[in-house]
């Protein structure tokens, strides 16, 4: 399909704004899916206290969403290329804002976890489609700004998450509580919805087939794998969780041999071969997996001990998660508009460090706070927001560096299949350091809650130092296929 020509504000100036305000609605989508993950995770503790339930559910309300998120993105980006990504985008904005609307009305934990798992669907569907679009309406110079705003949207949605978390579920509109975290979707989703008109059809120009079996395979693989681990005693975990894990490993190797066979039959794989054909793609695949797993898992990890433990309010809770929010945002930008293209692999290493002396520092405070278990550790903030500054030092560097020697045909599902592991990156590090720290927190002993902390903080700091590791294959590869750019 061929593009429209670049219209500048000169030569159209009613059709050139219409394409930034349809830039706008994108971007806002793109942003309402981490809006949404962090506002819950802030509000989930008031949740579990008005719906009830076990505390394995607080962890629930966050690996619904995300693990049917992980599997399907793919799959939402390949029925993009199939029935248009204007059409796909649309359904999936419409999908969100009703799912949303359910969970705030939710009765129950049972239903809440469903909707939830439709609001990850849905966002699967809304995600890939994001950039194909961007694509038709810009070209050259213009392409490469609308692109750029992608980083500051999202940056600005993770500072204002949790604090609107917080400010929402404090403020108790009308009696909403946190119902109120899930309706700010509404009006969100139907201002995109008002604008998405002006957004421009696009699909793939050969219409790909859908590969029902590999998304059946990816999904009975992963949840299988990830199920036993939310809310689970770790040091004990029983005879069938571990068949159930080996059981997933097994298909996605299944999965894995599936998606070879159909390339070889010239079909349409969920993810190309060849990336794997070089050690830099898998291992940014693993790096993707652990880094995420961090910086999810330890904020549902503060967040729980902040609200069960301490007893600090939600909105506390949320403002407290603000510096680590404020460091991420600033450091990207300055990472993704300056450091990465001077320093190239070395930017993502320092991303890494900087992390490390941020949760080394948390843990710290956590073990000076035990002295003190009842009061408000307040240099926890300054750990924080180093934490955040390795994280948005991290960022743009290794998602350059994963993309970088990618053929033009491979982006796509590279995209893809990197979202894709954030998300079950995310899941995990919910589910693994979320039960490290419900698994040896007391209800009610302060001090054993901030222990539990410290442990899952601690695990936190193996996952760093996988991330580090795997990450200089990636940095070797990058190195070596680029005459040592960057060095």
């Amino acid at each position: 399909m061929t593009a429209e020509p670049v219209l500048t504000p000169t030569s159209a100036p009613t059709a050139y704004r219409w394409r930034w305000l349809a830039l706008t609605a994108l971007l806002l989508g793109e942003a309402m899916n981490l809006l949404d993950a962090t506002i819950v995770q802030v509000a989930a503790p008031a949740i579990h206290a008005d719906l009830g339930g076990s505390v394995s559910g607080i962890q629930w309300f966050t690996t619904a969403y995300t693990l049917p998120f992980a599997v399907l993105l793919i799959t939402g980006g390949r029925l993009g290329d199939i029935a248009g990504r204007k059409r796909l985008f649309v359904i999936g904005v419409a999908g969100f804002m009703l799912a949303s609307a359910a969970c705030a009305m939710a009765p129950s934990v049972v239903l809440l976890i469903a909707f939830r798992a439709v609001q990850g669907a849905a966002a699967a569907v809304i995600i890939p489609q994001t950039i194909g679009l961007i694509k038709t309406m810009f070209a050259g110079g213009e392409l490469s700004k609308a692109l750029g705003g992608i980083g500051p949207v999202m940056g600005l949605a993770a500072v204002c998450g949790p604090v609107l978390g917080g400010v929402l579920t404090h403020a108790d509109l009308f009696g909403s509580s946190w119902r109120a975290a899930f309706l700010v979707n509404v009006p969100l989703s139907l201002a995109v919805l008002a604008i998405s008109p002006r957004l421009r059809e696009n699909r793939a120009p050969k219409r790909p087939a859908l590969d029902l079996t590999g998304t059946l395979l990816a999904a009975a693989g992963t949840g299988l794998a990830v199920y036993p681990l939310i809310g689970a005693d770790l040091s004990g975990l029983p005879l069938r969780s571990w068949a159930a894990i080996a059981a997933g490993l097994c298909l996605m190797a299944v999965f894995a041999v599936h998606q070879r066979r159909v390339a070889e039959a010239g079909r349409s794989p969920l993810v190309e071969p060849s990336l794997f054909a070089h050690r830099g793609f898998p291992a940014a695949l693993v790096t993707s997996t652990t880094f995420f797993a961090v910086t999810n898992g330890l904020m549902t990890v503060i967040l729980l001990q902040l609200q069960l433990g301490a007893g600090v309010g939600v909105l506390k809770a949320g403002l407290t998660l603000a510096p680590w929010s404020v460091g991420l945002a600033v450091a990207s930008w300055i990472a993704g508009a300056h450091l990465v293209k001077r320093n190239g692999p070395r930017v993502m290493s320092l991303g890494l460090a900087v992390l490390m002396a941020g949760v080394l520092s948390a843990i710290a405070v956590y073990r000076t706070a035990e002295a003190d278990a009842g009061s408000y550790p307040i240099p926890l903030l300054f750990a924080l927001a180093v934490v955040g500054v390795g994280v948005g030092l991290f960022s743009p560097a290794f998602f350059t560096i994963a993309l970088k020697r990618l053929q033009p045909q491979e982006i796509g599902s590279a995209a893809g299949l990197l979202n894709a592991v954030q998300q079950l990156g995310a899941t995990l590090g919910v589910a693994v350091l979320g039960s490290v720290y419900l698994g040896s927190a007391h209800s009610g002993d302060a001090v054993a809650g901030l222990r539990a902390v410290q442990t899952a903080f601690w695990g936190a700091v193996v996952l760093v130092m996988v991330s580090f590791a795997v990450s200089r294959m990636m940095v070797d590869e990058s190195v070596s296929g680029d005459g040592g750019e960057g060095h």
